[in-house]
């Protein structure tokens, strides 16, 4: 298979991620309305868990192999259990577009620790895109901000969720060179499980009282954004840098904003959807090779693959 081929397949599941997370935001202003953000948490992952296991026993994966495990227990708490409570809570003290804003500084966290702990380099098409989406990712938090809303605790946990967020990509990065994306996925998703278990009393205690809408969106939650979305990210981040992978999350806030628009009524403004623009520019940008002179072959990318994935 080419270098070509592969980054086309990447980039073809980090799309399908991408889009994925972004329908997350609209089930979690629905779920999150009637379940804490604890309890939310666990009952997402408790689904994503399943589905997972049950396509694990189906394609006889078994278990990781012993060197991949460091990566998906740290990957597994910090990504999957800690990001996830915190960024629930997050998003109960301050308006999305803020949210938005504070955690998309993720992805910029994600290329510098990239280059320094993977050794992936400083790639100055990288840097230079992540400087473009995050500037649209800006501007699509200022535009969207309702201003006055916010708090400092809800910015502190924002930033939070994003540097467990880029942590948990650092630390799942190695596992895939050991492990199959759906071994890593899997594994993380119950040890992310294990780690929310406190709040099982507090789920429990919320199920019968809750609507089916809001217990069907944390199910949709489990299933899609958790299970598939997951595992096309850990697809993708086996065969592309953690950097690269990384910018393409900048779309989501932009795709946040439509679907809200389309789902939930609000209508986006115009600052909003430059704000959009900027971001694809920005992907595009980082996901995009330099020329070479003509008669001159490029050297391909190292591609990490797993043997299993």
């Amino acid at each position: 298979m080419t270098t070509e081929q592969v980054d086309r397949r990447a980039l073809l599941a980090a799309s399908v991620t991408v889009l994925a997370w972004a329908s997350a935001f609209v089930s979690i202003r629905s779920a999150g309305a009637e379940y804490p953000p604890g309890a939310l948490a666990l009952g997402r992952l408790a689904c994503g868990s399943v589905v997972l296991l049950v396509i694990l026993a189906v394609r006889r994966e078994g278990l990781p192999p012993r060197a991949a495990w460091p990566g998906i227990l740290r990957s597994g708490v910090l990504w999957f259990g800690f990001y996830m409570v915190v960024l629930n809570w997050g998003e109960r003290k301050v308006d999305a577009g803020t949210a938005a804003m504070l955690v998309n500084i993720g992805p910029i966290l994600i290329a510098v620790l990239g280059g320094w702990l993977l050794r992936e380099g400083f790639p100055p098409r990288l840097f230079a895109g992540v400087a473009v989406a995050f500037g649209g990712t800006v501007v699509v938090g200022l535009a969207t901000s309702t201003g006055g809303g916010s708090s400092l605790l809800g910015a502190v946990l924002c930033v939070l969720a994003a540097v467990s967020y880029a942590g948990g990509v650092i630390s799942q990065k190695p596992a895939l060179r050991h492990g199959s994306a759906l071994q890593v996925t899997t594994f993380g998703c119950v040890v992310g499980t294990v780690f929310c278990l406190p709040f099982a009393g507090q789920l429990a205690s919320h199920v019968p009282d809750a609507s089916l809408t809001a217990t069907l969106n944390m199910v949709y939650l489990g299933v899609v954004p958790t299970a598939l979305a997951f595992t096309t990210w850990a697809y993708a981040l086996a065969r592309t840098s953690a950097g690269k992978l990384g910018a393409t999350t900048y779309v989501v806030p932009a795709l946040v904003v439509l679907m809200s628009w389309g789902f939930l009524g609000e209508m986006p403004v115009a600052g909003a959807l430059a704000g959009g623009v900027l971001c694809l520019l920005g992907v595009a940008v980082a996901r995009s090779r330099p020329r070479t002179a003509p008669g001159v072959t490029p050297e391909p990318e190292p591609v990490a693959s797993s043997p299993r994935s």
